[in-house]
């Protein structure tokens, strides 16, 4: 069984698979579930679909690091990166509240299947939040821009009728605009503080929120930094330690601003 987050220790980070932590989590305990998980949606065809992380999102993309540590579970076609999805979501609807949110990233590729997969694990999908990467995204010439990855949220039933204490609670905003620097990332997927920072306002103030494929940490780095709990988990031991001294460091300081 996962141990909670106190007061003194607001963030938890499990390393472990998410299906099997997940299961382990007693039923209605978060009040959020905020999550970047792996998207699966680099390569076209079953051959570079199924190279490592590092070929795939970072050789041949100038003045990026190699230095990242590749991550498992990136290599479902559409279907398979669809049930998944739905597998996990599930037990992440089973965890939370009545009335808890959902927001899982996404991109272009993986936007159609996520809100599918969101509404098979039983969530009401609430709409798609998209975040502008800038132009500092990589350009391909004679085409758009993929500068916007995106957010599908939901919620676990009804959110709640309009009381004053609702009206109470701030109105977020429906996109945000943050561009990444390479240089401060430790994770190839790694989104900018800032930007977790606005996403997990959404949890009530000292609600506890869920990751479960929580990366580099940066969503126990945006609680901290918000006034929310978090339990987050991890696969990779190499980033789940990463996860442990980020969540370390910003709980020296209280903040950990400005860099993903």
């Amino acid at each position: 069984m996962v141990e909670m987050p106190t007061e003194s220790e607001p963030v938890r980070v499990v390393q472990g698979d998410c299906l099997e932590v997940l299961r382990s989590l007693p039923d209605g305990c978060v009040d959020a579930v905020v999550t970047d998980p792996p998207y699966s949606s680099g390569g076209a065809f079953r051959g570079d679909r199924a190279a490592g992380t590092v070929t795939k999102y970072v050789r041949g993309n100038t003045g990026v690091s190699e230095d990242y540590a590749p991550f498992t579970g990136d290599v479902r076609d559409q279907r398979a990166y669809g049930y998944w999805c739905s597998l996990w979501l599930d037990q992440c609807l089973r965890i939370s509240k009545p009335g808890a949110v959902c927001c899982v990233f996404t991109d272009w590729r993986q936007l159609p299947t996520t809100t599918d997969a969101l509404q098979a694990g039983g969530w009401v999908w609430r709409g798609i939040v998209p975040w502008n990467k800038t132009e500092a995204a990589r350009p391909a010439k004679g085409r758009f821009r993929n500068q916007c990855e995106y957010v599908v949220w939901g919620s676990n039933g009804s959110m709640g009728s309009e009381v004053a204490a609702d009206n109470l609670r701030e109105c977020h905003p429906g996109f945000f605009t943050q561009s990444v620097v390479a240089m401060h990332k430790r994770h190839i997927a790694e989104k900018p503080v800032e930007v977790m920072r606005g996403i997990v306002r959404i949890c009530p103030p000292d609600g506890l929120i869920l990751d479960p494929f929580a990366g580099s940490g940066t969503t126990g780095v945006a609680a901290i930094s918000e006034g929310r709990r978090a339990i987050l988990i991890e696969k990779e031991p190499a980033y789940a330690a990463i996860c442990r001294r980020r969540v370390r460091e910003a709980m020296g300081t209280g903040l950990l601003a400005g860099v993903g």
